[in-house]
């Protein structure tokens, strides 16, 4: 089979030919039909983070059918459309702690597949585990989203654009978006967001100030990795507001707030690092029935020998990037 892979040593990443896997006890082989490329995928590439493997395929966002099952292996049969959750737990990443999606194969165990229904494309159902279901655990666990509620967005990236609908679909009042690229505005703006302001542009806790009456954000989530942005989430606070920090970065956390307002105003920083199985169940269903579009999230697909170009793409916001997916 043919499968991308990364050295941890020379932070080459290149695509090779490779022996098919095969399913041991419990597991399954899926056939990939979609690869998501994600943000993190390119902090570990520049090696910004390294995996625990010298040698890994990376990606964690992947969905295809079922070809093969290994003995124990209860309910799936061949032939089944499935994603893949992003991980065996937390600290065991697919594509980071053992062989990922950018392959024509990968091997997972069967407890990490989601069916899908005819209806959710291929394509969709790859970011749904990730791109989609990080920020709805960020917004929905994490953040305690409410109905009424205000909300500020940093980052309308591939997690961003997701957020702005995540948001709207719970019940948020308001939604404000903030990304210094005019591109991801637009998207934010398309997808259901109030405003779209650029922090180049204006003083973005000012402008929030103004824009919710003087009382300041529910909710503010970073998702870009920024901390400029993050400091600007929890300047933009109202009383008892939650900043929650979904982007990756390797940026110590500053804020510029007072330590005296944070405490008066009851303010809290709230990291999180991932949605949970049951999210993608029903962001499966949410996206299969209509309430969830998906249609617009992908800006990109290519084949997996151009996988380096989609790095590029990504990491240098070429032709506005939102979710790019490589086909293996």
């Amino acid at each position: 089979m043919r499968a991308a892979r990364f050295d941890r040593t020379s932070l080459e990443l290149t695509v090779q030919d490779l022996p098919i896997p095969e399913p041991g006890v419990g597991e399954v082989l899926v056939r990939v039909e979609a690869a998501g490329i994600c943000g993190s995928d390119v902090h570990m590439i520049r090696g910004e983070f390294l995996p625990p493997l010298e040698h890994v395929t990376p990606g964690h966002e992947a969905a295809g059918k079922i070809v093969q099952l290994g003995s124990d292996v209860p309910l799936w049969q061949e032939g089944q459309r499935v994603t893949l959750m992003a991980g065996k737990s937390r600290c065991m990443v697919m594509g980071q702690a053992y062989d990922g999606g950018w392959a024509e194969y990968v091997l997972v165990p069967h407890q990490l597949m989601v069916a899908l229904p005819e209806n959710v494309a291929i394509e969709q159902a790859a970011i749904i585990p990730d791109a989609v279901a990080t920020p709805y655990g960020g917004i929905v666990h994490r953040g305690k989203l409410r109905e009424g509620e205000v909300v500020g967005l940093w980052g309308i990236g591939g997690l961003g654009q997701h957020a702005v609908q995540i948001a709207r679909l719970k019940g948020a009042s308001l939604i404000i978006a903030i990304d210094p690229l005019e591109a991801a505005r637009e998207r934010a703006l398309a997808v259901g967001a109030d405003h779209a302001l650029d922090p180049e542009a204006v003083d973005i806790p000012t402008e929030i100030m103004r824009l919710t009456d003087q009382n300041g954000l529910n909710l503010a989530v970073e998702l870009s990795g920024s901390g400029r942005a993050l400091d600007q989430a929890v300047s933009s606070l109202a009383p008892y507001g939650r900043a929650v920090v979904i982007g990756m970065s390797m940026e110590p956390i500053h804020l510029t707030e007072p330590s005296v307002l944070f405490g008066l105003n009851n303010h809290s920083l709230l990291g999180f690092d991932g949605g949970e199985p049951d999210d993608v169940k029903t962001l499966v269903h949410l996206t299969a029935c209509g309430q969830l579009d998906l249609t617009h999230s992908i800006s990109h697909v290519l084949p997996l020998e151009e996988i380096r170009r989609g790095v590029e793409i990504l990491s240098q916001k070429i032709d506005r990037p939102a979710r790019i997916i490589v086909k293996p």
